[in-house]
């Protein structure tokens, strides 16, 4: 971690003291984690405050931390017991009843002082979800807010024009949402007699597509591998 880093690691609990978490990448990144209550008071400090001045907002992500931990698959021979999407050994599996299911991370830069940092935050449980908007202090939240809405259902309060942004008129559900089925909920065909587009719920099973891979050739076989 560099010299600026650390500074900037010890002047976050200084500042916000018990209100916010810091936590440290294995990369050397930093990510202030702060309750939906103390957002927009910690997002004005970050952004104003002389030492931080993260005047550009770069990024708003969502995150759906549902089946995070959990395995889709057994495979037979492996150093590692089934299929999984890279999480931390003994990481405990996320429901839909999990407080932590969602969460928005804020990606901030300060021009000025050449830094970063994530600031992080969960809304509280309930669906949908919601969190304060942050586009009176980065306007550039107003695209970025409405992206996470469109795709994973977070409602920001207070947001000037919180509508879709990439889905098309009349799209059911949201569909980074890690329980959105991958077939969609709509199919589309032309309609020869009705001689139109139409809508029909979808026919195809979903079922999960990961590629099992079993290899016996001699580079896997002990006794030729030498």
């Amino acid at each position: 971690m560099s010299k600026k880093t650390e500074r900037l690691a010890a002047r976050i609990p200084e500042r916000f003291g018990d209100s916010a978490e810091l936590l440290r990448g294995a990369a050397g990144e930093l990510t202030l984690v702060v309750a939906p209550a103390e957002l927009l008071a910690v997002a004005a400090a970050l952004r104003d405050d002389e030492g931080f001045e993260f005047g550009m907002l770069v990024d708003v992500a969502g995150v759906d931390y549902l089946t995070y931990g959990m395995d889709e698959w057994k495979t037979l021979k492996a150093t590692e017991s089934g299929f999984s999407r890279g999480v931390v050994r003994g990481s405990p599996p996320v429901s839909a009843d999990t407080p932590r299911r969602f969460a928005i991370a804020y990606h901030l830069m300060s021009i000025s002082l050449n830094q970063r940092l994530r600031l992080r935050c969960y809304p509280a449980p309930g669906d949908p979800p919601r969190l304060p908007s942050v586009a009176e202090l980065w306007p550039s939240a107003n695209w970025f807010e409405r992206e996470a809405f469109d795709l994973f259902g977070i409602l920001f309060d207070g947001h000037p024009d919180l509508r879709r942004l990439l889905t098309d008129y009349g799209f059911i559900g949201h569909p980074f949402r890690k329980d959105f089925p991958l077939t969609g909920q709509v199919q589309v065909r032309y309609d020869p007699e009705q001689r139109r587009v139409v809508y029909e719920p979808v026919d195809i099973e979903p079922r999960t597509l990961v590629p099992r891979v079993i290899r016996d050739d001699h580079r896997y076989d002990p006794a030729l591998k030498d």
